[in-house]
């Protein structure tokens, strides 16, 4: 997985709406992106929110003399901020309906500014018939056991390409749109989603 990570740092424009990238958020883990981006982006600003203390304190000692600020809490109910330049997920939703992913999506684009930029590198279904599979196996296994629908489990259940594409669009996103495939494997993606700014909405204009 390691080879699709600096791909995401050459992602990221280096300059947004006009102004050079100097903010980002992101669902971050042990922050393995945040070392190809910091290539570009030394002085980039970068708030990170995961569940796990010790996947922070990690990221905190790798690149603790960065403008760091580390938020320990659940993404789905955390408070994201606003102004960002870019937000990053890497595979962290793989587990979430479309529904919970369309609302969380909604909330990152609220918290970019206009002309920002979502990059999220994930695995995918590799058809409607496996998307329909796994999530009808996570399903049995939660009556099974007993768990409610409302408790996570660390369960896999990846959207197609084309639904994940959707979900973006209709979490708000006008553009959203397929960046590449992690070389010699057709399921691992990135997304690139895009809060348009007025002015280029109003033009008819696309952002690049």
């Amino acid at each position: 997985m390691k080879a699709h990570i600096p791909h995401k740092g050459a992602a990221l424009p280096r300059k947004a709406n006009p102004l050079p990238l100097r903010k980002t958020g992101g669902i971050c883990g042990s922050g393995l992106e945040l070392d190809a981006i910091f290539q570009r982006f030394p002085e980039l600003e970068v708030t990170g929110i995961d569940l796990s203390a010790e996947m922070l304190a990690r990221l905190a000692q790798k690149h603790g003399e960065k403008s760091l600020r580390l938020i320990q809490g659940d993404y789905f109910q955390q408070e994201l901020g606003t102004g960002y330049d870019a937000v990053i997920s890497f595979e962290t939703l793989h587990h979430f309906t479309a529904a919970r992913k369309r609302g969380l999506f909604a909330r990152i684009r609220e918290s970019l500014r206009p002309g920002g930029i979502y990059l999220e590198c994930d695995y995918m279904a590799a058809s409607p018939a496996i998307e329909d599979l796994v999530f009808a196996e996570c399903r049995r296994r939660r009556e099974r056991d007993g768990i409610p629908p409302e408790q996570f489990v660390h369960f896999d259940t990846p959207l197609t390409l084309e639904h994940e594409l959707q979900t973006l669009r209709d979490g708000g996103f006008s553009t959203a749109e397929l960046v590449g495939f992690l070389p010699q494997d057709q399921h691992t993606a990135m997304l690139r989603a895009v809060r348009q700014n007025p002015v280029d909405h109003k033009l008819g204009r696309t952002a690049e």
